[in-house]
C-alpha cells in the first residue's frame, strides 16, 4: 500500500492510502466471450418470415441484380463495383446478363397474322394513294393512319412521344436556353438579312382601310406611298388628295386638299417626297402641290408641249425630269426645274403604258398594238424594239427595281414577264412565263421594292386582282380569298418602301390596306 500526500489549503500535509485493483479473472472473461459469440450467431439467423419481409421490400435477388445492372448502364456505382466482392468477375458477368423478358398487356397474338384489309371502304378510301392500293396490310395500314394523323396535328403531339424523344427534346431545349445565354453575353449587330419569300401562300393581314378616316365621295384614282415617310396618299374623282399616316389601326389623316373643278386622273409624289404632281383628265393643266410650303402651284402651259390634254406620267428616278405621255404615240420629256419640254420620241401608233429601268437610264414604252420600244433617255434613240408575245393589244408595262424582269400586260389578260437583258439584246425574246390568272384587261403592273412579288389587276371586273411570286411565277393563293369582297375594281397599286404594306385604289372610293407579315418594316 502506497502513501499519497495532499496538501490542503492551510498549509498541511494530508495523508491518503490507495487501495490496489485485484487481479483480472481470465477465466471468467474467456466464458462471458463465449456466450456472446453464441448469442450473436443466434440473432443472425434468419427466419423464414423475416426473409419474406425483405423480399418483399428490397426485392428478390434477381431483382436486386437487375436493379444494379441499370445502375451500371447509367454510369452510377454499384456493388457489383466492389473490389472487395468474394465473388469472380465471371460469375458477375453472368448474372448480369440475365434480364427478364416483359411483353406488353395490350399484345395480340392477332395482330402478327398477315391479314390485307379492304380499302375501297368509304371509310378507308381517303388513306390511298393510288387505286392500286385497294388491299393493304394491317401494319402499313397503320403507319398510314399514323402519318395522316401527324399531318392533321401538324407533327407528332408531346403526349404520344417517346420517353427518349422527350429527354431528347429537353437536350436540344437546354442547348438553345445555353445558346441564348451565349448571346446576351455578347455586344454587336445580331440582325441578318430577311429571308427570301416563300411561294404557296403570303403571310398577310388585312387593316383598316388607308383612307379610312376621310374615304373618297368618288372612284378613287391614285393610291401611293411617300418614298421615305411612313405616309400614303390617295386622289380621286371627287377633286381631292389627301395625306394619311399608316399604322395598320386607325390610319389618322394628316391633311386633304381640294382642286376646283380637277377631277385627278392621277397623282404622285416627287422623288425627294416634298412636291405632289396631279394631272386631270381634260386639259393640259396639271397642278403641283409643295407640301413644304403648303402650296398648290398650277402650271398652265409648258413651254414646247403641242398637246390638247396631259393625263399620264412618270417620275424619272433622278427626280429631275416628268415623262408626260401624249397622243399619236409622243412621249416628252418635260424638266422640273424649269417646266418646259427639252426632247421627244415617238412609236408607232398609241401608248398604253410608260416605266422606267430602275437607274433612269432607260424607258420601256408599250403600245397598243403590242409593240414593245425601248429608248436611251440621253440620246433619245430606239435602242430595241420587239412584239409582246401573243399580244393583240398591250394594256400596260411595269420594270422590276433590281434590273432583271419586265412585265407586259394585254387586253386579254395574260400577262408577260421577260428578262431585261433578253429584251436588250434579241429582236424576239421570249418571256420567261405567260401569266395568266386574269380574264380581262390587265390595267394595273407593280413590281414590289424587292422585286419578289408581281401585282396584277384589272379594273374591268371586281376582285380581280393577283400577287405573282418571283422567280416561280406562281399566285399566291390566299389573295384575295375573303368571305366578302375587299378590292372590288383596282384602278392602281403600290407597295410601301419596304414591302411592309401593300394597298389598292378601287371605284368604291376606298383604299384597301394589307400587311405583308413576311417584311418587318415599312
Amino acid at each position: 500500500m502506497e502513501k499519497v500526500i495532499i496538501h490542503s489549503r492551510k498549509g498541511r500535509e494530508t495523508t491518503k492510502k490507495r487501495v490496489s485493483e485485484p487481479e483480472p479473472d481470465y477465466e471468467e472473461e474467456v466464458l462471458k466471450r463465449h456466450k456472446n459469440a453464441q448469442a450473436v450467431t443466434i440473432l443472425g439467423e434468419e427466419d423464414a418470415s423475416v426473409k419474406l419481409l425483405e423480399d418483399l421490400v428490397f426485392g428478390a435477388e434477381d431483382d436486386l441484380v437487375e436493379k444494379l445492372v441499370e445502375d451500371r448502364v447509367d454510369g452510377g456505382a454499384t456493388l457489383l463495383d466492389d473490389g472487395d466482392s468474394s465473388e469472380s468477375d465471371v460469375e458477375n458477368e453472368a448474372r448480369l446478363k440475365v434480364q427478364p423478358t416483359r411483353t406488353a398487356v395490350w399484345e395480340d397474338e392477332d395482330d402478327d397474322l398477315e391479314e390485307e384489309v379492304d380499302m375501297t371502304h368509304r371509310f378507308r378510301r381517303d388513306l390511298t394513294k393510288s387505286d392500286a392500293e385497294a388491299k393493304m396490310s394491317k401494319q402499313k395500314l397503320q403507319q398510314r393512319m399514323k402519318e395522316q394523323f401527324q399531318k392533321a396535328m401538324g407533327g407528332m403531339p408531346s403526349w404520344a412521344e417517346t420517353k427518349v424523344k422527350k429527354k431528347k427534346k429537353k437536350k436540344d431545349d437546354s442547348d438553345e436556353d445555353e445558346d441564348g445565354d451565349d448571346l446576351m453575353r455578347k455586344t454587336g449587330n445580331f440582325v441578318g438579312s430577311s429571308d427570301s419569300l416563300p411561294k404557296g401562300i403570303i403571310r398577310m393581314k388585312k387593316c383598316l382601310h388607308a383612307n379610312n378616316d376621310r374615304p373618297s365621295e368618288d372612284r378613287l384614282t391614285t393610291v401611293q406611298f411617300h418614298p421615305s415617310a411612313q405616309v400614303v396618299m390617295t386622289a380621286g374623282l371627287d377633286q381631292s388628295i389627301s395625306l394619311f399616316q399608316v399604322d395598320g389601326k386607325t390610319n389618322p389623316k394628316i391633311q386633304s386638299i381640294h382642286l376646283e373643278k380637277f377631277p385627278v386622273h392621277k397623282a404622285q409624289f416627287s422623288v425627294d417626297g416634298e412636291q405632289v404632281v396631279a394631272t386631270s383628265f381634260r386639259n393640259k393643266l396639271f397642278y403641283i402641290y409643295d407640301m413644304m410650303e403648303g402650296k398648290v402651284i398650277p402650271v398652265h402651259t409648258v413651254r414646247g408641249l403641242r398637246e390638247q390634254r396631259v393625263k399620264e406620267f412618270e417620275v424619272s428616278p433622278d427626280g429631275e425630269s416628268l415623262l408626260l405621255t401624249g397622243t399619236s404615240g409622243y412621249l416628252h420629256v418635260l424638266t422640273m426645274k424649269t417646266k418646259e419640254v427639252v426632247k421627244s420620241m415617238k412609236i408607232n401608233g398609241n401608248i398604253a403604258g410608260v416605266a422606267f429601268s430602275h437607274d433612269g437610264s432607260k424607258v420601256f414604252t408599250n403600245s397598243e398594238e403590242g409593240e414593245v420600244y425601248i429608248w436611251d433617255m440621253r440620246s433619245s434613240k430606239c435602242l430595241n424594239r420587239f412584239t409582246d408575245d401573243g399580244c393583240v393589244s398591250g394594256t400596260s408595262i411595269a420594270a422590276s427595281k433590281n434590273g432583271q424582269y419586265l412585265a407586259c400586260g394585254s387586253a386579254a389578260g395574260v400577262v408577260n414577264v421577260y428578262s431585261q437583258e433578253e429584251c436588250m439584246r434579241q429582236n424576239n425574246p421570249k418571256p420567261l412565263k405567260a401569266i395568266m390568272n386574269l380574264v380581262t384587261s390587265a390595267t394595273s403592273l407593280r413590281f414590289n421594292p424587292t422585286s419578289e412579288i408581281l401585282a396584277i389587276a384589272s379594273r374591268a371586273d371586281d376582285e380581280a386582282a393577283r400577287l405573282v411570286h418571283i422567280p416561280s411565277f406562281t399566285v399566291f393563293s390566299n389573295f384575295p380569298m375573303f368571305q366578302r369582297k375587299t378590292i372590288y375594281r383596282a384602278h392602281r397599286l403600290d407597295f410601301s418602301p419596304n414591302s411592309g404594306f401593300f394597298s389598292l385604289a378601287n371605284n368604291k372610293g376606298h383604299a384597301p390596306l394589307f400587311r405583308l407579315l413576311h417584311y418587318k418594316d415599312f
